[in-house]
């Protein structure tokens, strides 16, 4: 599969509680252009999103977000999950995912989680919560020193935000929910989730 960081410049992170929302939700998403959905495993309905996503949704490359255990990562590969994002990372977590055969994107905040990744031959990680973290300036500094690691910033961007850190020479994509407003996920306006992911996709 091409490497995550090169699927869509924008990445939409999924939360849902209604798992008959993922079908509609990520048909509109992939014909705004955003194929690559991180549904995040943060409600009873994720697993259930994933795979409806991965059976009915051919345009879509489903994967899982806030991915935290070993468990977590079997269940979401078994659910048909394309990648594995998770928020930050341990050394099992990292085996974890390693082993597991699809793509993943640790989350590290520091300078040294990305030193001690890249170790691992880890060079693709999101970078999270990017703009508490420090945001386009933290990975400017790390670009210089660390040329091998590139990012998926994720955590409180928004579109107006987002062709900063694209810019960047070690961002390949952002992650963000800005194309899926609650209201419009509420009244299943899907032609409005739509017309959000055209706009997100065109930034580069």
């Amino acid at each position: 599969m091409t490497s995550v960081l090169d699927l869509a410049p924008v990445v939409p992170v999924v939360v849902l509680n209604d798992a008959a929302d993922a079908v509609p939700l990520a048909r509109a998403l992939v014909a705004g252009g955003l194929p690559a959905i991180e549904v995040t495993l943060r409600t009873p309905a994720a697993l259930d999103a994933i795979r409806a996503i991965s059976a009915e949704v051919p345009g879509a490359v489903v994967g899982a977000g806030t991915v935290v255990s070993a468990a977590g990562v079997d269940d979401a590969v078994a659910a048909g999950a394309r990648f594995l994002v998770s928020p930050g990372w341990t050394d099992s977590l990292l085996d974890a995912m390693t082993s597991s055969g699809v793509p993943f994107l640790p989350g590290v905040a520091t300078a040294s989680e990305v030193v001690a990744l890249l170790e691992r031959g880890v060079g693709e990680m999101k970078f999270f919560p990017a703009e508490a973290a420090g945001g386009t300036a933290f990975l400017k500094s790390l670009a210089g020193p660390l040329p091998g690691a590139r990012f998926c910033p994720t955590g409180g961007i928004s579109l107006a935000s987002a062709p900063d850190y694209l810019a960047l020479p070690n961002v390949g994509c952002v992650g963000g929910t800005w194309m899926l407003p609650g209201d419009a996920i509420a009244a299943r306006d899907w032609a409005r989730v739509e017309s959000l992911a055209r706009e997100a996709a065109a930034l580069r």
